[in-house]
């Protein structure tokens, strides 16, 4: 019925179809915060949007700044895995940070788009407080350093 040789392309067939079967077109991705971040904030117009047009178009912020009521904070980061090189680890892909500055009435003055370029050109200071009220004891320290390792190598 069936030749040998057949018999072996039609084999051959089936084990590709199944190899082929499981591959992925599209990368896996973890992501955070608010998706497509830039093609959100273009709908955004300084001096024309309010606060309740971006929360139309983006939704709540992830945070308002500490000193000003009238600053919002937009994230979103995508971690995709690694190459074979990187042994399949989350490999950082997009991380955005939008920032909008509003008046006293709500509307929008400013707006700031940073990318992961520019996240890398902010400079942070190298300075550290220490806590004096917060000191831990000897035992506290070293069961601390010892969680430290345990967990720093997942």
């Amino acid at each position: 019925m069936f030749s040998k040789i057949n018999i072996h392309i039609l084999i051959y067939l089936v084990i590709s179809f199944f190899i082929l079967n499981n591959c992925q077109f599209q990368e896996p991705s973890r992501n955070h915060g608010i998706l497509f971040l830039e093609n959100r904030s273009n709908k955004l117009v300084v001096k024309v949007s309010n606060k309740n047009d971006v929360l139309k178009v983006i939704g709540q912020p992830h945070s308002k700044s500490q000193n000003e009521e009238d600053q919002w904070i937009y994230i979103e980061r995508i971690f995709t895995k690694g190459e074979y090189h990187k042994l399949g680890q989350n490999v950082l892909k997009e991380n955005n940070v939008l920032l909008l500055s509003f008046d006293k009435y709500g509307v929008l003055i400013d707006k700031q788009f940073l990318d992961i370029d520019d996240n890398k050109k902010v400079a942070f200071s190298e300075k550290t407080t220490e806590n004096k009220l917060s000191q831990k004891s000897f035992v506290q320290n070293f069961l601390s350093s010892i969680r430290a390792k345990m967990y720093g190598k997942k």
